[in-house]
């Protein structure tokens, strides 16, 4: 998968994220999860995008940590959407595989980039 490709695919994320938090209901856990999962979730795509215009290695693998924590944090905010009975499993769970499935790249482009010359 080339950069753009993961930058689409993030952006993507974060799009679906917001689309996701705009259908769970007004009260106030609801609201609490909301506001979290969307500063997460759209940071994922916010900081692969800073992560591509690193000035250096190190900078490339500093970012991609932060895009990893946040896509684990996502994972964990949309388990707390299903947990609470917000939405029903069904509509997270493929955006939860996808926020999985983007955690698991970034660890392996980490690993390739910290052990690469």
């Amino acid at each position: 998968m080339t950069r753009g490709e993961l930058q689409d695919r993030t952006k993507s994320f974060a799009l679906r994220v917001l689309k996701l938090c705009d259908n769970l209901p007004q009260k106030p856990s609801a609201r609490c999860i909301s506001g979290q999962l969307v500063r997460s979730g759209s940071s994922v795509a916010a900081n692969y995008r800073a992560a591509c215009r690193a000035r250096s290695k190190q900078e490339f693998v500093a970012k991609l940590q932060i895009v990893i924590e946040e896509a684990d944090e996502s994972t964990f905010w949309l388990e707390m959407v299903i947990g609470s009975g917000l939405l029903e499993k069904d509509k997270v769970t493929p955006l939860l595989q996808e926020a999985n499935e983007l955690t698991a790249i970034m660890v392996a482009s980490r690993k390739t980039a910290s052990h690469s010359s």
